[in-house]
């Protein structure tokens, strides 16, 4: 089973599970990822199966879209809401402030990684040394934020942020330091990712309708072929002979414009992504059953 699968991430499941889960009702071991959630979020996780494990690196870099909850006055060792509370304190921000404290955040910034997260230091992982009551010096490493928005107000007083963001963005310590530009301290409450490149949670399947679909046998009609990765990317059809040449590793020559393009075969089915270069096709990336 080949192909990309949109997945409504529930809370309290690692991004983990749901793959471990999805190895079985796919029938596969081959399941990559363009990025994880913490347990605590929801939303949109964008998973490779069997062949288009080979087009990972291509979404990587993609920005990502989440709604977020801000919680003014407490502050914990997660930066987020399931963390052990070191300060809690009454206060009162109005959207006015919140807006002012916003400003800061947008374009390109400088965050300092949480200690609980999977970055590996000297082998091991931060929340591996953080759970053990320890804490290393970690450096700030820059991000983008593109989009910063105000939503409005919870129920509970907490803020929604709409974040558009680059790849790296811990969202949770973009609302701690929120928390310290405001004065009072923040955290993360709650999270959803919405959109992750030109994917968008609308797309995704929740885990019921996947295990359902896998039940009654139509569980691959749901995957996407890998060149919705590629929108707005021109294409290429070969012949026989040139598939031929493409399968063996060789190049063949094409009246096609340059530029990089998705080459596909006589009937219809993807061979890889190419690069078109005065009047040779160059193989970038092959997504073929060999």
């Amino acid at each position: 089973m080949n192909g990309i699968l949109l997945v409504d991430k529930p809370q309290d499941w690692t991004s983990f599970d749901v793959a471990a889960k999805l190895k079985g009702l796919c029938h596969t071991r081959r399941i990559g990822h363009s990025g994880t959630l913490d347990p605590m979020a929801t939303g949109l996780l964008v998973l490779f199966l069997g062949r288009a494990t080979r087009a990972v690196p291509f979404a990587e870099n993609h920005t990502k879209r989440y709604i977020a909850s801000l919680r003014p006055g407490v502050v914990t060792d997660t930066q987020d809401i399931t963390g052990h509370v070191l300060e809690s304190r009454a206060c009162s921000v109005s959207a006015g402030e919140l807006e002012g404290a916003l400003a800061s955040f947008r374009g390109e910034i400088r965050q300092i990684p949480p200690m609980y997260s999977a970055i590996r230091m000297n082998g091991q992982r931060l929340y591996d040394i953080a759970r053990r009551g320890g804490e290393v010096e970690r450096k700030a490493r820059p991000v983008t934020i593109h989009e910063l928005r105000f939503l409005g107000q919870t129920e509970e007083g907490d803020f929604l942020l709409d974040v558009l963001c680059s790849k790296g963005t811990y969202v949770r310590t973009l609302c701690h330091d929120i928390g310290q530009t405001l004065g009072c301290g923040a955290c993360l409450s709650s999270l959803r990712r919405t959109e992750v490149g030109s994917f968008c949670v609308a797309q995704a399947h929740t885990m019921e309708e996947l295990i359902a679909a896998a039940e009654d046998g139509t569980i691959e009609k749901l995957l996407l072929g890998v060149d919705a990765l590629f929108p707005g990317l021109d294409k290429i059809n070969v012949t026989a002979e040139q598939e031929r040449k493409i399968r063996c590793g060789n190049v063949v020559e094409t009246e096609a414009g340059d530029g990089e393009a998705l080459v596909y075969s006589a009937a219809g089915s993807l061979l890889m992504l190419g690069r078109a270069e005065n009047g040779i096709l160059y193989t970038i990336k092959s997504f073929f059953e060999v």
